[in-house]
């Protein structure tokens, strides 16, 4: 399942540049070389409609794009900035937060958001204070963990649901790979599901 159109709306890095549009909005939120751009990539059909930086943990800007699904009417998808690459200072990282709180907080549009983790790291403490963070702010993410095909078979479940109990969830996340397409038809009736709902935090 792929969607039937995909493209570019706008890019900001401050409130004053968010987008006005009639979509609801899908966010993507995961650590800098999660693999969030090969993921969007995968799911619309389009190969370098999202973009990876060249230097993972470099990217500031939230991206909005307008995605057509097989079926159903348009909604977006925001690409948010990646956190918690190493490499980058303390500083830049901490420079992020306000702008992905203040687009998490202040979106009329958005109905959810998917939390990637990759299978081979499983969650850690910044997981794990996003999820609560976004939970405060009433909106319950769809997890994923990404990268399947790094792991064995016999390993992928089991992966997940280390994560599903590190994180407090009462099921365990999506498993998905871009590479082979596991889990990709999974997280679109997620998607689907979380659009077709009637939105907003209350």
């Amino acid at each position: 399942m792929r969607a039937r159109r995909a493209t570019f709306i706008k890019s900001a890095t401050e409130r004053a540049g968010f987008p006005d549009h009639p979509y609801p909005e899908i966010a993507f939120a995961g650590r800098s070389n999660v693999g969030k751009s090969t993921l969007i990539n995968t799911l619309v059909g389009v190969s370098n409609l999202a973009r990876a930086s060249n230097t993972p943990g470099r990217t500031r800007l939230i991206n909005w794009f307008c995605v057509e699904p097989a079926k159903g009417p348009p909604l977006a998808f925001v690409d948010l900035p990646g956190f918690g690459y190493a490499r980058v200072s303390k500083s830049m990282r901490a420079a992020w937060r306000p702008l992905v709180e203040s687009y998490l907080s202040s979106s009329a549009a958005l109905r959810g958001i998917v939390v990637l983790l990759d299978a081979r790291r499983g969650a850690e403490s910044e997981e794990a204070e996003l999820l609560e963070w976004l939970r405060a702010e009433y909106l319950e993410p769809i997890v994923v963990v990404t990268k399947a095909d790094k792991l064995p078979k016999s390993k992928r479940k089991p992966a997940a649901a280390a994560a599903g109990r590190a994180l407090g969830l009462s099921r365990p996340p999506l498993v998905v790979s871009a590479q082979t397409g596991d889990g990709l038809a999974e997280l679109w009736k997620a998607i689907l599901r979380a659009t077709s709902e009637p939105g907003g935090k209350p």
